[in-house]
């Protein structure tokens, strides 16, 4: 944890965080921007600017958390698709190996006929 001491609108904040410095400063400045945009924008208080930037912030937030978890609905399910389609292929192998050794089978049945009719023909 460090502390770090933030500016933001005029008013001096220290407070402490596991954030990199750069970081938590960038998010400040972009914080004070977004509310001074509003004070003069819309000719309100700081503090009214920094309420209606905080409800913004959290309707973008409660959203994108919303769009994590159709995401994550959608990968679910996606895998949960892969898994069935890998269940259909390795069945669909199992299927074709036996039928290769059924073809395998017949075609040593039918060798064996077209042998045992050769020698049949050669001792007439």
């Amino acid at each position: 944890m460090s502390k770090v001491k933030l500016n933001i609108c005029g008013r001096e904040y220290n407070i402490q965080t596991a954030e990199e410095t750069n970081y938590v400063y960038r998010l400040s400045k972009k914080l004070e921007s977004k509310i001074m945009d509003l004070v003069n924008q819309l000719k309100v208080s700081q503090y009214e600017a920094a309420v209606m930037t905080a409800l913004s912030t959290m309707d973008d937030l409660n959203k994108t958390q919303e769009q994590v978890e159709e995401l994550l609905s959608q990968m679910k399910n996606s895998a949960d698709e892969i898994g069935r389609i890998r269940l259909e292929r390795d069945t669909a192998l199992k299927e074709i190996d036996a039928l290769q050794s059924k073809i395998n089978r017949l075609e040593a049945v039918l060798k064996q006929k077209r042998l045992n009719n050769q020698n049949q023909n050669g001792n007439s």
